[in-house]
C-alpha cells in the first residue's frame, strides 16, 4: 500500500525529468549484466584459491586428548623445527640422517609434508598415529627402551617433548634418548616447561634457545626449546644469562 501512496504523491515534473535521463540499450545492459556476473566470479574464484592456500599452510592432525597430555604446536613452531631438522640433515650429505620424534606427532607431520625424503620415525603412545604405518612405533616413555632393535643408536637427530613435566618421566626419556642416540652423539632437541631447565641440563646436557615454542591452544606452563648443540644464530641462538 505504501508504494501506491508514494505514487499518488509523487509530483509530475519527476516523471520528466525520468524520461530526459539517458537510457541504456539492451544490448548495453546485456554486456553490463555479463561484465558484473564475470567479476563477481573471479572475485569468489579468487577468494576460494586463498582459503584453499590458507588451509593448506595448516596441518590437521587427530584432535588433542588431554589425558594423554596432548597439546598440539602451532604452524610456526612446527615450521621452525623442521626447518631446522632440514638445515641439520644438509649439514653432512655424506652421512644419512634418521630423525626420531617422541611424543611430537606436530613436528613429525609437518616434517614429512615440508621434507618427504627425510628418514623419520614417530614415537608415541597414541596408537591413532598408526595411519603412518612404518613411521609409527608405539612407546610408553615407563618402557623406555622397550623399542625396535633396529633403531638402536640408529638416530642421529632425536626430538622430544616428554609428555609430562615431572623428575620421572624426564629420566625415563633420557634412557630412550640414549638408546636411541648413535655412538658419536646426536643433535638433540628437547621441547618442556620452563621449570624442567636444571634438570634438562644435568640429564641431557641442553641448553635453552631463545626461540619460544607455542602451541595452537595455549598452555598456562612456559614452554622452552632446549638443544645440546648451540644453533649459533638459528632459534635465536642459546639464551645467554
Amino acid at each position: 500500500m505504501s508504494t501506491d501512496v508514494e505514487q499518488q504523491q509523487r509530483p509530475e515534473s519527476a516523471g520528466d525529468e525520468d524520461d530526459d535521463r539517458p537510457a541504456l540499450s539492451a544490448r548495453a545492459l546485456e554486456a553490463l549484466r555479463e561484465f558484473l556476473s564475470e567479476q563477481s566470479a573471479a572475485q569468489s574464484f579468487a577468494g576460494g584459491e586463498a582459503e584453499e592456500e590458507e588451509e593448506e599452510e595448516e596441518v590437521r592432525l587427530v584432535a588433542e586428548d588431554w589425558r594423554l597430555s596432548q597439546f598440539w604446536y602451532d604452524r610456526v613452531t612446527a615450521e621452525t623445527l623442521a626447518e631446522e631438522i632440514r638445515r641439520i640433515c644438509d649439514s653432512d650429505p655424506s652421512s644419512p640422517s634418521s630423525v626420531a620424534c617422541i611424543a611430537c606427532p606436530t613436528l613429525y607431520v609437518y616434517l614429512k609434508k615440508l621434507n618427504p625424503d627425510i628418514s623419520a620415525n614417530l614415537l608415541e603412545y597414541d596408537k591413532r598415529f598408526e595411519q603412518y604405518g612404518d613411521d609409527f612405533v608405539y612407546y610408553d616413555y615407563n618402557q623406555p627402551e622397550e623399542l625396535p632393535a633396529v633403531l638402536k643408536h640408529a638416530c642421529n637427530i632425536i626430538v622430544v617433548d616428554p609428555p609430562y613435566l615431572s623428575k620421572e618421566c624426564l629420566e625415563k626419556v633420557a634412557q630412550t634418548v640414549s638408546f636411541l642416540a648413535r655412538p658419536q652423539g646426536p643433535f638433540l632437541l628437547l621441547l618442556t616447561g620452563e621449570v624442567q631447565k636444571d634438570r634438562a641440563l644435568e640429564l641431557l646436557n641442553v641448553k635453552p634457545c631463545s626461540f619460544r615454542p607455542q602451541h595452537a591452544n595455549k598452555l598456562g606452563n612456559e614452554f622452552r626449546l632446549f638443544t645440546n648443540y648451540d644453533p649459533a644464530e638459528r632459534l635465536g641462538g642459546w639464551e645467554r644469562n
